[in-house]
């Protein structure tokens, strides 16, 4: 068992790695090992995507190890040691790439997504807080843009399929519009004794909306300079506040039922959200 997990696990490393490469770096272009500020790019939310990939590679990688014999606390630390090697992986494509640099905070935003699992797994044996993910995959309008010397124009649409792609798998790992990652947490794990579902989670989750570009929204095409202004370009974060489901604490005797329920447990579901932007709370019916 454990031979065969390092073989597919080595497998899917390499084919990620190369599909990583092709969807981020193959146009960035190359260059010798380099750092780059990114603290405030994309309204950090590159930062938490980093704290919730390195997270769910810890889990991933720690069930696999689970299932050779590993006990507990070996497993819990191969976990960890594989999720550390793959992130590290990301974090040296951008250390040799021309358009960014080795981050120190995403670097830092990995270790705490690690040490988050970590943590939980060796001292109470289970995650009882977890990071998940949700994805609107939004559609943009076609928008007319006008070039600050008024030469050209271009779409929004253009703009965005640009930064963020065409193709479901891209946008979902690319729009940070549409993308929110959140800190699930299970209350009855905490109070055992208490009458609330087993599966039965409250989520805080953090967005942002109006990113067209990494630090702000401009940019050049075709040797012109593109720049959004005005309220409906504004750029600003989300805090929200959600009832959430662990499908991981849903008892089911199938294996096939309860590993899908584990694979699907890295999503959060659609639910009623409160949200806090711009200084006021909004209700939302459904979030996504």
């Amino acid at each position: 068992k454990f031979w065969s997990l390092t073989a597919l696990g080595s497998g899917i490393y390499g084919a990620a790695t190369i599909g990583l490469h092709a969807a981020w770096y193959k146009n960035s272009g190359r260059t010798s090992f380099h750092f780059f500020d990114d603290w405030t790019e994309w309204q950090k939310m590159d930062k938490v995507g980093h704290g919730y990939t390195a997270y769910f590679e810890a889990e991933l990688c720690f069930k696999g190890a689970r299932w050779t014999g590993m006990p507990n606390k070996g497993a819990t630390w191969t976990g960890a040691l594989a999720a550390f090697v793959m992130q590290s992986t990301v974090e040296m494509l951008d250390a040799y790439s021309l358009r960014w640099g080795f981050s120190v905070g995403d670097m830092g935003f990995n270790l705490a997504g690690i040490g988050l699992f970590t943590f939980q797994q060796l001292h109470w044996r289970e995650q009882r807080m977890r990071l998940k993910v949700s994805s609107s995959l939004a559609s943009y309008p076609a928008t007319p843009i006008v070039s600050a010397n008024g030469l050209i124009s271009t779409r929004l649409v253009d703009r965005t399929d640009d930064l963020f792609g065409t193709t479901i798998p891209e946008k979902f790992l690319k729009d940070y519009n549409a993308q929110t990652v959140w800190l699930s947490v299970n209350p009855r794990s905490f109070f055992p004794e208490s009458r609330i579902p087993a599966w039965l989670n409250i989520a805080v989750g953090y967005s942002a909306e109006s990113l067209y570009g990494g630090f702000e929204n401009s940019w050049l095409d075709r040797g012109q300079f593109f720049k959004l202004s005005g309220p409906a370009y504004e750029r600003y974060s989300q805090w929200l506040l959600s009832p959430d489901v662990d499908l991981s604490r849903i008892p089911t005797k199938s294996k096939v039922v309860k590993t899908a329920l584990t694979i699907l447990n890295i999503f959060k579901i659609p639910a009623p959200a409160l949200e806090l932007s711009q200084g006021e709370v909004h209700w939302r019916w459904l979030y996504f």
